[in-house]
């Protein structure tokens, strides 16, 4: 069997900046290069945000809600919107997806993870089935004030047996300070932590700093990890083809 990609896709790259709301094109541009990798026999799995995001609008606000209540409601409200929109584009690939919404407590119990392990593999088993994970934001309530979806994808990778990991951000990459070159390759994670800047969007939660702590725990349990520009999706394949200059590539410790 085909080694296994975890995509994770943030809030940025789902959403548009103005109002929060899910950016048809883009999906419609991610789906179809995620549907191309499976069609040339890659194994994927998608980690996707823009939950909370996808349901500020129902709400009328205009940014991320302070009180954990209102981001809880409006994640039940955006995960069916974003479902949705996964299933109806994918089913034009003739592709299923699997909707996984899990806990910190489901990764880090022993039976319980397990479980999600046992979920995973059989659905992987199934070369027209994409699994699509998310926090169970409408009633992880630990998760909403310090989780976000840089770490699952990371903890997700490490269980599934996930031979690489690519964060898809709003950037091509790490920028070096100063002239906010693209890092391409980095062979030692410490010397460019200090590159982080930790911005993020009125509708997001993670930013940089936050995507170097998923890279540390995929890393060194031997999964090699890019961050590229999530409104590119087309640079997927040939990252997995092994081109550079598209992404910054953290070699596997």
């Amino acid at each position: 069997m085909n080694e296994l990609t975890v995509i994770k896709a943030g809030t940025g790259v789902l959403t548009r900046i103005s109002d929060g709301t899910l950016d048809g094109a883009a999906l419609v541009r991610l789906v179809t290069s995620i549907a191309g990798l499976v069609e040339s026999g890659h194994r994927c799995l998608l980690v996707s945000s823009g939950a909370v995001g996808a349901g500020v609008s129902a709400f009328g606000l205009e940014g991320y809600p302070s009180d954990i209540t209102t981001r809880q409601a409006c994640a039940a409200v955006g995960q069916a919107r974003l479902m949705h929109t996964y299933e109806s584009l994918f089913r034009n690939f003739d592709l299923s997806v699997a909707q996984v919404l899990l806990t910190a407590d489901d990764l880090g119990t022993p039976n319980r993870c397990d479980c999600v392990r046992n979920t995973l593999e059989r659905l992987l088993a199934e070369p027209r089935i994409l699994p699509i994970i998310n926090e169970n934001d409408s009633v992880a309530i630990e998760e909403i004030k310090v989780g976000d979806n840089d770490m699952l994808s990371a903890r997700v990778a490490r269980l599934a047996g996930a031979r690489r990991l690519i964060l898809l951000t709003s950037v091509d990459g790490l920028l070096a300070p100063g002239d906010d070159q693209l890092v391409t390759e980095v062979d030692d994670l410490d010397a460019v932590e200090s590159f982080a800047k930790d911005e993020r969007g009125k509708f997001s939660i993670g930013g940089m700093a936050s995507k170097l702590k998923a890279v540390r725990h995929a890393v060194e349990a031997g999964i090699e990890v890019h961050i590229a520009h999530g409104r590119k999706p087309e640079h997927l394949a040939p990252i997995l083809a092994g081109q550079k200059g598209l992404s910054t590539r953290f070699k596997a410790g």
